[in-house]
């Protein structure tokens, strides 16, 4: 069982990916981060004719955006009706229209720039995990259709075999809107669009500090220095201390992911019949999937941290798994490993300014869709395409007992883990 990304085992870095032997000495915009947020602000910048370096401190897509389940799904993390509820219904429709736009625009990338990253619209369902759940998703499914027109599809309990080979769940609401990809050709797909554009993409250019002249930026990396006029940190996840009034804006969350050998093609069908992408209803919730190539990609979160032993992940996510699938009891697992996801107390994606310098993340683990979405709003900003986006205008929550080391998600954690008790 290897502890590297399934998807970039299958798919790794392309040798031939245009990636620029030595730093420009000057740009319009240089970008921190070279993940989903990163190479679409790259590719909106310099198609517009902007100069733009990529600096990534690894290679590539290093990060989450080569490291997810690859899985699109409408909304974002905070709960509809609680954005509704925060900032009224013109904004809740915004964000709503965002999160449908993000699928549509994937959609739209992969046929025009020709990104061949097997993405598949097949829908996904949100498996109630109580029969409480599956109440619950009777009035969503009533309130998406009257406030939203968006149709769903309430699955009963019954019906649920036509779903998923599964017996443990108590019903679902499905919805075509979504879609799946292999995470690591999408993002070298985008890099080579954002190079093809004109993007200098710089691998290994650990930034270590910004500096701020009157009139522009020098951004010095451990191979030298980049003169720019504006500096966008696209680092979501990981983000760290280089701008540090960001630390306190967003803090690390763990995913972790195990995938089986690849399952014969009957016993594909009767896990999931119409090839959809499922996720549960808890806090602590699972995802997961069929590969393109036919395996079983589970995910979830059942802890914070962004630390916790590989194989002590497997074995906790194969139990999840094999409670749902039993007959996967005895397919080997071939990966496991993690990424890190980017919160805000808010759970809700940001664009921003500090000190002069932009920013753009807060996924919450809607990043597939969402960054691409944000990454391009971002980019369409800087070039002059747009003059405001609703993810710049909503109020920040940062709270007064984290600066650095987010320290309290142990007790965050029992806390939504009693959450799913009670529910």
């Amino acid at each position: 069982m290897k502890t590297t990304p399934f998807w970039t085992d299958q798919f790794p870095r392309p040798a031939d990916l245009p990636v620029a032997a030595n730093l420009p000495d000057q740009v319009d915009v240089a970008i921190v981060g070279s993940g989903y947020t990163g190479l679409n602000a790259a590719r909106v910048l310099a198609k517009a004719g902007a100069t733009v370096a990529v600096l990534e401190r690894h290679t590539i897509g290093w990060g989450a955006s080569s490291r997810n389940g690859g899985m699109a799904t409408p909304g974002i993390k905070r709960p509809l009706k609680q954005i509704y509820q925060a900032y009224g219904r013109d904004y809740a429709h915004q964000f709503w229209q965002a999160s449908l736009d993000a699928i549509d625009l994937i959609d739209q990338l992969v046929r025009e720039e020709g990104i061949d990253c097997d993405w598949q619209r097949n829908g996904h369902i949100a498996l109630a995990a109580k029969a409480s759940h599956f109440e619950n998703q009777k009035q969503s499914s009533q309130w998406l259709k009257e406030e939203f027109g968006h149709e769903t599809a309430l699955v009963a309990p019954s019906d649920l075999r036509n779903e998923i080979g599964s017996g443990v769940y108590f019903g679902g609401l499905a919805d075509p809107y979504s879609g799946g990809l292999q995470p690591a050709r999408y993002v070298y797909g985008l890099a080579q669009v954002a190079a093809k554009y004109g993007a200098h993409l710089c691998e290994n250019a650990d930034v270590q500090r910004i500096e701020r002249l009157p009139t522009r930026f020098l951004v010095h990396t451990k191979n030298g220095s980049v003169n720019a006029k504006e500096v966008l940190i696209a680092t979501n996840g990981y983000t760290d201390r280089l701008v540090p009034q960001l630390k306190p804006k967003i803090f690390p969350v763990g995913s972790y992911i195990i995938v089986t050998k690849p399952l014969p093609a009957d016993q594909q069908v009767k896990l999931s019949p119409k090839g959809r992408m499922f996720y549960t209803t808890q806090n602590f919730l699972h995802y997961f999937r069929l590969t393109p190539d036919g395996r079983m990609l589970w995910g979830g979160r059942n802890n914070l941290s962004v630390d916790l032993d590989p194989q002590e992940s497997a074995r906790r996510l194969r139990a999840s798994m094999n409670h749902a699938f039993p007959e996967l009891a005895d397919v080997p697992i071939t990966h496991t490993w993690t990424g890190q996801l980017g919160l805000t107390f808010d759970l809700m994606p940001h664009i921003g300014r500090v000190e002069g310098i932009h920013y753009a993340f807060g996924y919450c683990g809607h990043g597939l869709s969402i960054a691409t979405y944000v990454g391009t709003e971002v980019g369409k900003l800087l070039a002059g395409q747009i003059r405001h986006s609703p993810f710049q205008e909503i109020p920040e929550d940062v709270r007064f007992f984290y600066r650095n080391r987010p320290w309290f998600l142990p007790f965050a954690a029992q806390y939504y883990r009693f959450k799913d008790l009670v529910s």
